[in-house]
């Protein structure tokens, strides 16, 4: 199993890097894999200072045993024990080892760890195969809803104008 560990600021250049790679790079990835319906960067390091300004941001790093940053997952602890996760991303090159669900199990191990009862996140709508992968994981669609941030550049270029969120929940 992944062992995930706390990030430092100097983890920030290695994870900005990563995360723009694997969200909107297509080179060598499956197409359900890349975020293709936005362009441009997913993640800056405003953006990334911004996420974890809040006192319950966790963001986590996988490494294999040479030190080499794998993947990432950043974690938002609440006290009504219901956390959000966000921003998973593993190497597009170790994508299809299996890496991305040993990171999803090592967040949801740490979240429990630490007194989460369950995690939510959100996917973009319009990535049916993404909300598939998470929900053969357990998380649940649950109706909810929330606006595609199109007056923030700082997410990125849309390539369409009906893009939304839908949220996901598992019971830990």
């Amino acid at each position: 199993m992944i062992r995930l560990q706390p990030a430092s600021e100097a983890d920030f250049p290695s994870v900005i890097a990563l995360t723009n790679r694997a969200y909107r790079e297509p080179a060598g990835q499956t197409g359900w894999k890349v975020e293709s319906l936005v362009g441009g960067q997913r993640i800056d390091e405003a953006l990334l200072r911004d996420d974890l300004a809040s006192p319950g941001a966790h963001l986590l790093i996988a490494r294999d045993e040479a030190g080499t940053h794998l993947g990432h997952v950043r974690l938002d602890s609440s006290d009504t024990g219901v956390w959000y996760l966000a921003m998973l991303s593993v190497s597009p090159d170790r994508q299809d080892a299996g890496l991305g669900r040993q990171v999803l199990e090592a967040a949801e191990v740490y979240a429990r760890g630490h007194g989460a009862r369950r995690i939510r996140m959100s996917v973009i709508h319009q990535r049916a195969e993404l909300m598939a992968w998470y929900q053969r994981r357990g998380y649940e669609l649950t109706g909810e809803t929330q606006r595609f941030p199109y007056d923030d550049p700082r997410f990125g270029t849309p390539t369409r104008d009906d893009l939304y969120f839908e949220m996901l929940e598992k019971a830990l």
